[in-house]
This record gives C-alpha cells, sequence and structure tokens, in this order.
C-alpha cells in the first residue's frame, strides 16, 4: 500500500465514487458527472450544526467519524484557526495549511482577510489525497470564499491530471495567491524557505493515523520556516504533540474550546502570542509521565506503524527510569493529601521507583514547587513551557 493510500482518511465508499467521477468526466468530457455527484450522492456527506458539510472518514478502530465536528465544520475553522491567530493585516501574510482536507480551514483565512486588510495574502496548501481535496469541490460551499479555495484547488487537480474540465468560475483576486501541493506534507515542508509563514494550520485527522505529521523533527521544519512571532495552531491536546512542540523550540499554549472537552494546542517561538496556560494537570503529566514522550521521525519519511511501535518503546524505557508511570495518571498526585487507600498504594508505589517515597515527601513537593506560580494568563516569564522544563529538571535531580 502507497504512504497516499495508507494516509488517505476520508470513506473508501467515497473515495472510489470520486475516483470514478473524476475518471468519467476526463473520458466523457461532461460535466454533468461532476454537477450531480453531490445531490447523487449526498448520503456521504454529514450536515453540521452550522449548515456546513463534512464527510465521513473510513473505518479506524470499528468507527467512522466525521470529518469535523458536529457542531459546524465551517465555524470550526474560524474558532480554531482564525481567532488564535494574531496578524498585523497592515502587512503581507503568509499561511501554510497542513491536511487541507475540503479547503475549508484556507477559506476561512481567505475570509478573515478580505474583511481586513489590503496586503497581500500567499496560502501554501498541502494534502495528500486528490480525492479529499476533490470532495471540497462538491460541497456546497459554506462561505463565498470557499469558491476561491475551489477555483485553486481544481486548477492544479486539472494540472495533475486529476480533473478535466474548468467549472469553478470564482476569480481569484490579485492580492491573493494559493498554491496546492498534492504531496506528502513532509516532503514540502522540507522544501520551503526559512522564516517564511505568520501561520501554519495543522490538521490531520489525529494522532493515531498520522503520528508522522505531529512528531519533533516535523516541528523543528515548523520552526524553521514560521516567523518569530508566527503561530502553530492544532486542535488536539494531546500530551506528546505538546511536548513535541517544546522539544522543537516551541512555547506552547492552550488553544480555543470549540465541539470538545479541552482546548486545542498553541505554539509560537514568541512566548508574548500565547495568552492562556495549559491546564496545571496537563503541564504536570507532560513533564513527568511517560504520556509526554513525543513522536519521533528521525529521516521524516518513517511509516505510521513504525513510529507509533517506536513511541511504545520509548515509554517502557522511560517509564520508572526518566519518567513517572503514567498509570492511574500518577503524576499529579504529587504534592496533594490522598484519600483513596488502594489508589494511594499505586500511585507511591510507581513513585518509590523514582525515589520519591510519598506523594506529600518533601522530594514530590519539590518536583512540583514551579506549580505554586500557575496563572491561567501566561506571559514571556510565566508559562506552561518554563514550568514543564523546570520540573523535568527537578525530576531529573529527585531521580539522580
Amino acid at each position: 500500500m502507497s504512504y497516499e493510500d495508507s494516509a488517505r482518511i476520508i470513506n473508501d465508499d467515497i473515495f472510489e465514487l470520486v475516483n470514478e467521477t473524476f475518471r468519467q468526466e476526463k473520458s466523457s468530457r461532461n460535466n454533468e458527472w461532476r454537477l450531480n455527484f453531490f445531490d447523487t450522492y449526498n448520503n456521504y456527506f454529514v450536515l453540521t450544526d452550522d449548515g456546513s458539510y463534512s464527510i465521513n472518514s473510513k473505518e479506524i478502530n470499528h468507527k467512522v467519524e466525521t470529518l469535523h465536528t458536529s457542531s459546524g465544520a465551517i465555524s470550526e475553522s474560524f474558532e480554531k484557526f482564525i481567532r488564535p491567530m494574531k496578524f498585523n493585516y497592515d502587512e503581507d501574510i503568509a499561511i501554510l495549511d497542513i491536511c487541507a482536507g475540503l479547503g475549508y480551514n484556507s477559506s476561512a483565512a481567505i475570509a478573515d482577510f478580505m474583511k481586513n486588510s489590503k496586503a497581500n495574502l500567499t496560502i501554501d496548501m498541502v494534502e495528500i489525497s486528490k480525492a479529499t481535496l476533490a470532495c471540497g469541490l462538491m460541497v456546497p460551499s459554506p462561505i463565498p470564499e470557499h469558491d476561491i479555495t475551489k477555483r485553486a484547488i481544481e486548477d492544479e487537480l486539472i494540472a495533475q491530471d486529476y480533473a478535466t474540465l474548468h467549472l469553478e468560475k470564482a476569480e481569484i483576486p490579485e492580492n491573493i495567491d494559493i498554491n496546492v501541493f498534492i504531496e506528502d506534507a513532509r516532503q514540502t515542508v522540507q522544501r520551503l524557505e526559512d522564516n517564511t509563514y505568520d501561520a501554519i494550520f495543522l490538521d490531520p485527522f489525529s494522532q493515531n493515523m498520522a503520528p508522522e505529521l505531529f512528531s519533533v523533527e516535523f516541528f523543528k521544519q515548523f520552526r524553521r520556516v514560521i516567523k518569530d512571532d508566527g503561530i502553530v495552531a492544532t486542535y488536539t491536546s494531546a500530551a506528546p504533540i505538546r511536548a513535541g512542540f517544546i522539544e522543537a523550540d516551541f512555547y506552547i499554549g492552550l488553544g480555543p474550546i470549540f465541539g470538545r472537552m479541552q482546548g486545542g494546542t498553541l505554539a509560537s517561538p514568541n512566548p508574548e502570542m500565547l495568552d492562556w496556560s495549559l491546564p496545571k494537570n496537563d503541564e504536570i503529566r507532560i513533564a513527568l509521565s511517560d504520556v509526554g514522550i513525543p513522536f519521533r521521525d528521525p529521516d521524516l519519511n518513517s511509516s505510521s506503524e513504525y513510529i507509533l511501535d517506536a513511541r511504545t518503546e520509548e515509554r517502557h524505557e522511560a517509564r520508572h527510569n526518566t519518567r513517572i508511570s503514567s498509570a492511574v495518571k500518577t503524576p499529579i498526585f504529587l504534592g496533594q493529601e490522598m484519600d483513596d487507600e488502594k489508589l494511594k498504594r499505586r500511585v507511591e508505589r510507581n513513585l518509590a521507583k523514582m525515589n520519591i517515597p510519598s506523594t506529600t515527601s518533601d522530594e514530590a513537593k519539590y518536583i512540583v514547587e514551579v506549580e505554586n506560580a500557575y496563572s491561567e494568563k501566561q506571559d514571556s516569564k510565566n508559562n506552561s513551557t518554563k514550568r514543564i522544563l523546570e520540573m523535568k529538571k527537578r525530576l531529573k535531580k529527585v531521580k539522580d
């Protein structure tokens, strides 16, 4: 199986139907195949609460999920990827959109830009799957700016001999430049120039499906191509992703909450660009637990399975050696009295292996002492990243 086949996440049935539609368009040069697609196969599309459409994923672990939150597909783009940004609208803006999918995130960026700026906008969209991008041509546009994105997608699909007919009539404004890369994002990002982007949208389907797009090495490429005041936004709150950003020399903060119980993650070279701290227990688990071991892809070409297996092995080796066991969320009890005696015994067995006698020992209090300065509002001196790094240092001192 090719990387494109394994990385593609849209439903297998719609994947085949879309490919067949464009094969028929090519052979017949008849626009009805594409124009009738949505009405014919609308059962494969999912109407979300704001009136925009999503698509079902292929079956993953015996489950089928939509590509976007049911709260609203296009609203999710605005809330998670546009609202956290701090663009200077007086200057040109450049955005890198990883896993562009149906084009909603780029469309939201265009809408925001056209409302606020007269400068120039560059968007580099990256998506591995031609069929996924083609689905973006099929869905009704949730906002007018999606028609602009559709035009750029169609142009590239025609250039790659996937689509044949020019059916998208929207004109791309002269001050907007949209480049569409249909390939492995790991290869794209290595060719990009340093210090280019004001924002990076990171929107893979899940870390378990695409850990290669959440690796430390991938994030180091982000660190190279992003501007000093740029912001990376992603929907996930997962510990290995947040830990990966820190190892790649980013500061991290809490992203907006929309359609989920937890906020996403923001990362920037400049801590002043990030307003909100991660939850305190998230900081502790990232710093001290084996759950904070990031994904690694040293040559930016490993398979998803290899990356997942390598992390599992690294977690196993770190547990009780350099990291506290993540079992029963052990680290979050440091410095606390525990009333549940059964849970306390399990927690303190894990702590003893790291030279921490109990949850209320001097060693335990020393490690998490930095959390006494915790503030939801963060700045350059008091922030999640500094606390996480300090707790890691203190754990090492106690264990050694």
